[in-house]
């Protein structure tokens, strides 16, 4: 016996065959639909986790360290090549040797760059031995500025370049001296009093390089 359709509250009658069809074909769709939805944010779920374990399981190890430039081995080198004495500076555990090496050009310099061994200063200071030069070179990394003074540290005259508002975030004060046939410039964004210190302690091989001139 063939059972009579029952009458649908929203029509008031019996459902049609199409409108059954329609009715169970969307009923299909939200399903689907809800399943893509969960399967979805399962999917990131679990990306997720595998992201956190891939970061948690990756080593951390300390920063590595800097290296140790052997100054004096390269002023060694240096020395030999030119056939004349070069500044080593001695050097406490206040500063940090960043570079060492024979800057080429019309006139060449012996350099070296330092800065703070410690993480709460900043700034450097940059020691260049001019080879037969004299003051008229220091212009060229001072930004074009001349000897505004002098100061006599250690028994050594000290020309005195004080850029004030001239100075840029890379050079601000700076002292250079002649030793011999060479010009000797320490310059750079450290303070004028820790430029003086480091002059101060070049005074014995200054005196060495006007002898040997």
């Amino acid at each position: 016996m063939s059972r009579k359709p029952g009458i649908v509250a929203e029509l008031g009658r019996p459902e049609t065959p199409q409108e059954t069809a329609d009715r169970k074909a969307e009923s299909s769709r939200v399903y689907r639909s809800s399943q893509t939805f969960r399967n979805l944010i399962a999917a990131l779920v679990v990306t997720v986790a595998v992201v956190v374990i891939i970061v948690l399981a990756v080593p951390r190890g300390e920063p590595t360290p800097r290296p140790t430039i052997d100054v004096a081995a390269v002023a060694s080198d240096v020395s030999s090549a030119l056939e004349r004495p070069v500044i080593v500076p001695d050097l406490d555990d206040f500063w940090r040797v960043n570079a060492a090496q024979l800057e080429g050009g019309a006139v060449k310099v012996w350099s070296i760059t330092l800065a703070p061994a410690g993480d709460r200063e900043r700034g450097f200071v940059k020691l260049g031995q001019a080879f037969d030069a004299d003051v008229t070179w220091a212009p060229r990394v001072t930004g074009g500025l001349a000897p505004n003074g002098t100061e006599r540290i250690d028994g050594v005259e000290w020309d005195v370049f004080d850029m004030g508002d001239r100075g840029t975030a890379n050079v601000t004060y700076a002292l250079g001296t002649q030793a011999g046939s060479d010009y000797v410039l320490l310059y750079g964004s450290r303070s004028a009093e820790s430029t003086k210190k480091l002059a101060q302690s070049l005074t014995a091989q200054l005196n060495d390089l006007k002898e040997a001139g």
